[in-house]
């Protein structure tokens, strides 16, 4: 049996409710003394010991039950804080410059004529979090590996663009060209995160809510398989991921927390900013949102520190003997907490001090000014070190820190705590004087009253900006940068694609087939087999990839603890710590988050990974189609197999897996490069120019779409005039009509070629039509093609006007053309308007449905026969047949009967 480790136990912990007491007596005592405490010293105290009692036995290793939420105050002891390393003087101004030009730079968006938009308030809340990563925690990356990663809360991206100008990383020209990325350009700052805009700056796009914590784990994840494999050196590096209290209600930021400890990723930071506040109003007004996310962390695994109070509240919660101040924070609602963040400090002392005398008492001796200034732990830096390096120490569990601040804080009573606050852009003359005062700026008056408020500088040879610059160097270098140092790869040659182009001889192999016989020989490369990364979630065995389980093996850190119950079988189940296929569990997020960290590898740790995932067709695109944008912005590579693909060719599955729209989903996506292959020597082509533009020199940045199928077909050799552009331009010739006297075009994409081919037999035969067949192997791409050239002759009108690929292709063939697919009509009517002749296409409109092949098809009128009655109409449409042959051919095939179609071709899994 193979070993594994002792971090993972499975039992975690609770009461033994089955095991007996050896020893009643001794029982009896504990509980009388506890009984005693209550009785003697009261509840708070026992409470207290019972809680010391829970740490020591934690200290111990002896198992006992998870608390699943504490205290609503700091995890952090005032007496364990460690010595805080930096200068908070300095710090303290780098951060009121880094404040102040984020507010101006949004403001001045708003000038006339401009009006761009922004966020500042949720810079505000954060910023301290930020500084004091950016000063003691965040790796770069100059000393030549992936440093750290960090995924910054998009509304954020503000206060990084600030840091970055007193940096002089960016300029004044750069600040004003915020959200102007063309205009301004080459000055244009992204709105947010978007390395596909700013590919030297961002790393990770986040602005969409709740991919940033899935894309984070996934990341920490693929740092490790990195490690493990032998393929970088990750061990120092660290993710750190900035969310939002409100975010994490979206469910990808939670759905994989059990993940992160399950492999204990302590090489993950969650830090929630937990300013109490959605966009609109409270995340939680009648609860706390930090009690609720502490219990769902501690439940799923991981280490919890919160962070709540500022260290303002240290004296008066060292007076707190009886628990009353405690139990005043426990169960005082957020909506009122945001309310004491806008109101007065007299108001604070009543409302939240003056229900009890004890409380009255402690706050007797400050002022109102100084109940006003009790603050949130957010903003303190010596306590956010503190947290920040509990977090970096401990081991076995990922960490999250749980950091509550005021929305908007310090931009003025107008913007703090407000529920309006994160759309509040513009700041007023009286804002701005408030906003420069409490941020001690040397501004004058008269610069803040005409035109546009100036951005702040305190010079470069300063005290505080030469701080900043040490700090980063000794840090590794500038945070965010996105470095590209990979190489590209020696890629195979002619021998890893033989098999696949000779084709399959007498026996009927599937496309899914035929493209896992290609990926098991390009894994046997020997310069790049170790990079691929098959991905799937949960269905290796449904496409056929189980072939590679004793091989490659499935990673898992902990390896195999376990006699698998297949273990005698030759395609038995192995995992492995040093596995080369992933296998992320029925969660196609889960699965897409990996593609992404392992697509974009070659950026962030310089060595590019291939992936290869895998999946079925409708669950891919439809489900993760957010993901698959955010793969494009996060400029990732790799390969997308949408298996079992087709409205008709999973047969018996039903609507919920007949996919018929991947492709019209896909080529919304301008990074997504997507075929529909009919052939294996197709695929081998396909393939090996994506590894060629992906990998090769000139490298680019786009990822592959490929849908293949699950019904076997007899699979072709490779002609010997193969048209190797064709294929991968789109399209291409396989079939000139052998005899028949009136013309006609079929164009037909993956599965439905056999069929456009048994109809141009049927044409010929019956109907003395003479059909050409092709492979549309791309629609997408021939679109994307004629967009590009009509746009070059909209801007270009005195140049010679270009002709699309497609018109090109078929400029001398005589149609009508009719147009098939397993798809919707949608997905072939791409290329309508620039096909030279009669157009018409037949698809899989509707929902799918289960029955047989041959039904399905024959209901949406996509089969051979339906092919054949498709032409024959266009035919008569031109004149060049008479309309009496249209009736002929339904009531011959029974069209209108779909019990009438044979049944076709069952099963193929794979």
């Amino acid at each position: 049996m193979a070993s594994g480790s002792d971090r993972n136990p499975i039992i975690i912990g609770g009461l033994p409710s089955q095991v007996p007491d050896f020893d009643p007596e001794e029982t009896q005592e504990w509980l009388d003394s506890l009984d005693a405490a209550v009785d003697e010293r009261g509840r708070e105290r026992a409470r207290y010991l019972m809680l010391r009692l829970i740490e020591r036995a934690r200290e111990k290793r002896v198992a006992v039950p998870e608390m699943r939420s504490t205290d609503y105050v700091n995890t952090i002891a005032t007496k364990d804080e460690p010595y805080f390393p930096g200068d908070e003087e300095v710090e303290r101004k780098v951060l009121n410059a880094t404040r102040w030009n984020a507010a101006v730079m949004v403001s001045r968006a708003q000038r006339p004529g401009i009006g761009v938009g922004g966020h500042i308030a949720t810079f505000g809340s954060s910023a301290s979090l930020y500084d004091v990563g950016f000063n003691h925690f965040f790796r770069g990356k100059d000393g030549g590996d992936g440093g750290d990663q960090v995924y910054f809360q998009g509304h954020a991206s503000p206060g990084i663009y600030a840091r970055a100008f007193l940096l002089d990383r960016l300029t004044e020209q750069h600040l004003d060209a915020f959200r102007q990325e063309k205009s301004k350009f080459p000055y244009g700052l992204s709105s947010y995160p978007h390395p596909r805009m700013m590919p030297d700056f961002w790393e990770f796009p986040t602005v969409s809510m709740g991919l940033g914590p899935i894309s984070a784990i996934y990341q920490a994840r693929m740092n490790r398989y990195l490690q493990a494999r032998g393929i970088a050196d990750t061990s120092n590096s660290h993710v750190y991921a900035f969310l939002g209290d409100g975010e994490m209600d979206e469910p990808e930021s939670l759905g994989q927390l059990a993940l992160a400890a399950r492999e204990g990723l302590d090489n993950l930071t969650f830090v929630v900013n937990c300013n109490l506040q959605r966009l609109d109003g409270p995340v939680r007004g009648n609860g706390k949102i930090m009690q609720e996310l502490e219990s769902q962390f501690r439940g799923a695994g991981w280490n919890v520190i919160k962070l709540v109070w500022d260290r303002s509240w240290d004296p008066l919660l060292a007076q707190d003997r009886d628990g009353v101040l405690v139990n005043k924070l426990n169960t005082t609602p957020d909506g009122q907490f945001q309310t004491y963040a806008t109101e007065t400090g007299a108001y604070i002392r009543e409302h939240f001090f003056g229900g009890d005398q004890r409380l009255r008492d402690m706050v007797a001796n400050m002022t109102d000014d100084q109940i006003l200034h009790l603050g949130r732990g957010g903003h303190d830096h010596r306590k956010i070190y503190a947290a920040y390096r509990a977090a970096k120490e401990h081991k076995g569990q990922p960490t999250v820190i749980l950091a509550q601040t005021i929305k908007g804080w310090m931009l003025g009573p107008n913007f703090e705590g407000r529920n309006a606050t994160h759309q509040m852009k513009k700041l007023t003359v009286d804002d701005l004087k408030r906003f420069r005062d409490r941020l001690h700026l040397p501004i004058p008056d008269r610069e803040l009253e005409s035109g546009l408020p100036p951005y702040y500088h305190p010079g470069r040879d300063s005290d505080e900006i030469q701080y900043m610059h040490d700090r980063r160097r000794e840090l590794g270098g500038y945070v965010p940068t996105r470095v590209v140092r990979a190489k590209p790869l020696t890629l195979p040659g002619d021998k890893a694609y033989a098999a696949v182009r000779k084709g399959s001889g007498q026996q009927q192999v599937a496309t899914t087939m035929a493209f896992v016989r290609l990926l098991k020989d390009l894994m046997r490369d020997k310069e790049i087999g170790k990079r691929f990364v098959p991905i799937a979630p949960d269905e290796y065995r449904t496409f056929g990839m189980d072939s590679l389980f004793p091989s490659a093996k499935i990673y898992n850190p902990l390896g195999q603890t376990y006699e698998s119950v297949d273990r005698e079988l030759l395609l038995s189940y192995k995992e492995s710590p040093t596995g080369q296929m992933l296998h992320d569990g029925i969660t196609e997020a889960g699965c897409t988050a990996s593609l992404i960290a392992a697509g974009s590898s070659y950026a962030t740790h310089g060595e590019p990974l291939i992936p290869v995932y895998v999946f079925y067709s409708m669950f891919g695109f439809q489900r993760t189609g957010d993901q698959f944008w955010q793969m494009g912005d996060q400029l990732a590579r790799g390969f997308v197999l949408g298996a079992t693909a087709g409205r008709t060719t999973l047969t018996g599955e039903g609507t919920q897996h007949a996919d018929g729209h991947s492709h019209l989903l896909a080529s919304t996506n301008p990074a997504c490069v997507a075929y529909d292959p009919a052939y294996g020597y197709e695929i081998a082509h396909i393939v090996r120019d994506g590894l060629r533009r992906m990998y090769g020199e000139n490298a680019e940045d786009v990822f592959y779409y490929l849908t293949v199928y699950n019904e076997p077909i007899n699979q072709p050799a490779e002609p010997d005039d193969v048209d190797v552009e064709g294929i991968l331009r789109g399209l291409h010739r396989i079939a000139v009509g052998a005899s028949g006297s009136v013309p006609a075009q079929i164009l037909a994409s993956g599965v439905a070629v056999p069929w456009a081919l048994e109809a141009q037999s049927i044409l010929a035969e019956e109907w003395g039509v003479k059909a050409d067949v092709w492979s549309a192997t791309s629609w997408n791409e021939l679109r994307r093609d004629a967009v590009e050239v009509e746009e070059h002759n909209l801007l270009h009108p005195e140049e010679e006007q270009r002709v699309p690929y497609v018109t090109r292709k078929l400029q001398g063939a005589e149609g009508p053309f009719v147009a098939v697919s397993d798809w919707m009509r949608s997905v072939p009517d791409q290329i309508a308007r620039w096909v030279p002749g009669t157009y018409q296409s037949l698809g899989g409109d509707g929902f799918g449905f289960a029955d047989t092949r041959g039904a399905a098809r024959r209901f949406f009128h996509i089969d051979a026969q339906s092919i054949v009655l498709g032409v024959l109409t266009e035919l008569a449409k031109e004149g060049k047949i008479d309309r009496s042959v249209l009736k002929q051919a339904i009531d011959r095939y029974q069209l209108l009967d779909v019990a009438a179609a044979d049944p076709g071709a069952a099963g193929g899994d794979a």
